[in-house]
Parts: C-alpha cells; sequence; structure tokens
C-alpha cells in the first residue's frame, strides 16, 4: 500500500484545503471562478506528477493514470448503468427527509429552459459529458478523494473517510439548487464515491454513471416529466 511521506501529506492536505475553499468560494461566496474547470487542471498536473501517467512515455505520457484503461469494458459499464439508475432513485430517500427539514424543495428552476427544447437539451447532453462528467469526476473523485486518502496514509478507512468528506464538498458544490438540493447531491456523492472505491477505484466506472444520470435527468425534463 502506498504511504506517503510527512512532505507528501502536507501538501496533499494543502491541495484538500485549496479544493475546498475553491468549490466553497465560488459555490457560497461566488468569490473565485466555477470549481470544476479549476479543479480540473490542479488535479491533472497534481495527478500527472505525483501518481504517474497511463504510460511511461509515448503520446500518453500526459494523461494521469487514474485514466488507465480498465480490465473489462463490459463490467465497467455493466456496474455504470445501475449505479446511474440508483443515483435517480435517491430521490425516494431524500425527498421525505429533506421535505422534514427544508420547507423548500430542490430549486430546479434552472432547468425549466430544457422542457421540450431540442437544441437546449442537446447543448446540456454535451456540457454533462464534458464538464459534469469528465470533468466533475476528476475533480472530485479521481483527485480529491485521492489527496484525503493521502492523509491517513492511503488505508482503506482512509479512502472511505476521504469519499465521505469529498461527497459533502461535491453537494455543497450544488449549493444554487438550495438545500434540498444540497442533500440530493450529497447523496449522489455518496452513490458515486461508493461506487469509485468498491470497483477498484476504476474513474470510469463513475464518469459512465454520472453522464449516464444526467442524461436521464435530461430526458425526465425535456419530456416534462418532472415540475421544474
Amino acid at each position: 500500500m502506498d504511504q506517503p511521506t510527512p512532505l507528501k501529506r502536507a501538501l496533499s492536505l494543502a491541495e484538500l484545503a485549496l479544493g475546498a475553499f475553491i468549490v466553497i468560494g465560488h459555490n457560497i461566496f461566488h468569490i473565485v471562478p466555477n470549481e470544476v474547470p479549476v479543479l480540473f487542471v490542479l488535479g491533472w498536473l497534481s495527478l500527472r506528477l505525483r501518481n504517474g501517467a497511463v504510460a511511461p512515455s509515448g503520446p500518453l505520457w500526459l494523461v494521469p493514470s487514474v485514466f488507465k484503461r480498465p480490465q473489462s469494458w463490459w463490467t465497467t459499464i455493466a456496474i455504470a448503468v445501475p449505479v446511474a439508475i440508483l443515483m435517480q432513485l435517491d430521490s425516494i430517500v431524500v425527498d421525505p427527509i429533506a421535505a422534514y427539514f427544508f420547507p423548500e424543495p430542490a430549486d430546479l428552476s434552472s432547468f425549466k429552459p430544457l422542457v421540450g427544447n431540442v437544441g437546449f437539451a442537446l447543448q446540456s447532453l454535451a456540457l454533462i459529458w464534458t464538464f459534469a462528467a469528465f470533468g466533475e469526476e476528476l475533480s472530485y473523485r479521481g483527485y480529491l478523494t485521492r489527496r484525503a486518502a493521502d492523509l491517513g496514509d492511503n488505508t482503506t478507512a482512509a479512502w472511505w473517510i476521504g469519499m465521505v468528506l469529498v461527497a459533502v464538498l461535491f453537494g455543497l458544490g450544488h449549493w444554487y439548487k438550495g438545500p434540498a438540493g444540497v442533500l440530493d447531491s450529497t447523496l449522489s456523492g455518496l452513490i458515486l464515491g461508493g461506487a469509485y472505491l468498491l470497483s477498484g477505484r476504476n474513474l470510469w466506472v463513475t464518469i459512465l454513471a454520472h453522464g449516464l444520470s444526467d442524461t436521464i435527468a435530461v430526458g425526465i425534463v425535456f419530456f416534462g416529466l418532472v415540475d421544474v
């Protein structure tokens, strides 16, 4: 098991603290740019420099090792699909809890232009598979969860505790939805984080699950199956 040196643990703590500042600073206080592009660049550089590349040489030497080819794409897809469905069903658990603590439902008004709008739906799908699925999963699961685990010497417990902490950050990253939306997104972060760890830290599982889940959500809103 990879155990970071004290210097590397200190650097991981600094990176995790910076990541938290970026997420909270953008979504709550609006004092920094959108966190996803910033975390994506920081995460890409950190993972590449500290955790190696997909290939030690050749055209893929710049690609962080978290993007290594899974042992089986079919297994990856077979895991990702039920995870995506579970993410859509999490409202069954979240909605009653959120309604008890927060009188206002999750604010989904920003999705209203999607209803029946083919052009906007296609734009949303493009953003989902790049900005959300690829960008957020590298940032939150691939990068910040790893840096949180470094603080506990990458033990199994450290990975799970780090996953929970990052899921909370992921929820705060959806502050615009209101308290109920933050709770819902935190649960989604727990589902994605759990899938990431249980799949042997296969980032492609969460990229596909995140993209599929949000694609389903776009379809639901597009066809007017939910009030926004």
